[in-house]
């Protein structure tokens, strides 16, 4: 790569968006050219560096997420469901590199994504972290290798201002045992249980979540059957692993070509 592209990070002011900037800030193979926060923010208007708390940055937080992204070589975006779909459409009329972490998304509000994915690269994923994507594939590859008489259950444990569960890693990992098993998630999966439930169902993919303190992210993958048992486990102790893959992942989408892709595709893995 003979030039350095340049990033835009949405929801600039969130822990994710902060740690994004930093991290763009600190790279030596791209530039932050854009911070964006909504309409009506207090940071907009304002230098981002000297909001986070720092040195001025040379880049004011706009709210004007089209003009941004006609400047950038790159979006990513960890903010809200309405608010990812809304940026797709921008930044495919960018032609930018669309790098989605935003977790909480229905299957509906993903194949809005389509259109997008015409016209520019889309990258997305539930974790960018390099530990989560092997843990990915080690859980497709050992709910291959068990039958049902090994139950799986998705343990998660995140921060208490998380507001989606399960959390997006944890339905990536739903998703790899249910194709391990070479089922649909949708017709095993189970979760919320509360009160009599009844005994567990035989083949199902269960999700447990835990919400407390400051937890940057926590996944087990149970395989439970009479007398063993196996927990695939990936601890994140600092969220900055995910920044620097979303990081990763923008530029490796600069050389592709307009569709879908996920960090598998980014780790060739």
């Amino acid at each position: 790569m003979t030039h350095k592209p340049g990033i835009v990070i949405t929801g600039a002011s969130g822990r994710m968006g902060q740690m994004l900037i930093r991290t763009v800030l600190e790279s030596d193979r791209a530039t932050l050219v854009a911070a964006v926060e909504r309409e009506g923010h207090a940071w907009v208007g304002r230098d981002v560096g000297e909001m986070m708390g720092g040195a001025p940055a040379g880049v004011t937080v706009t709210a004007d997420a089209l003009e941004a992204f006609s400047k950038a070589q790159a979006v990513i975006d960890f903010t809200a469901p309405e608010a990812t779909l809304a940026f797709s459409k921008l930044a495919a009329q960018a032609r930018a590199v669309h790098v989605i972490g935003t977790t909480g998304m229905t299957d509906e509000q993903i194949a809005q994504l389509e259109p997008a994915s015409r016209h520019a690269v889309i990258i997305r994923a539930g974790n960018m972290s390099l530990g989560v994507n092997l843990l990915v594939q080690l859980t497709k590859k050992v709910a291959a290798a068990l039958d049902e008489d090994f139950d799986i259950e998705v343990i998660e444990a995140h921060h208490h201002h998380k507001v989606d569960a399960p959390s997006g890693t944890a339905l990536m990992l739903g998703e790899a045992a249910a194709e391990g098993r070479g089922v649909k998630l949708a017709d095993v999966r189970d979760s919320g249980r509360d009160g009599i439930t009844g005994a567990r169902k035989r083949g199902d993919i269960g999700f447990t979540a835990i919400r407390g303190g400051d937890i940057v992210g926590e996944h087990d993958v149970l395989f439970a059957a009479a007398g063993e048992r196996i927990v695939l486990r990936h601890l994140a102790t600092d969220r900055a692993i995910f920044a620097r893959g979303a990081l990763k992942a923008a530029l490796w989408g600069q050389d592709k070509g307009p569709g879908q892709y996920n960090m598998v595709d980014v780790l060739g893995l």
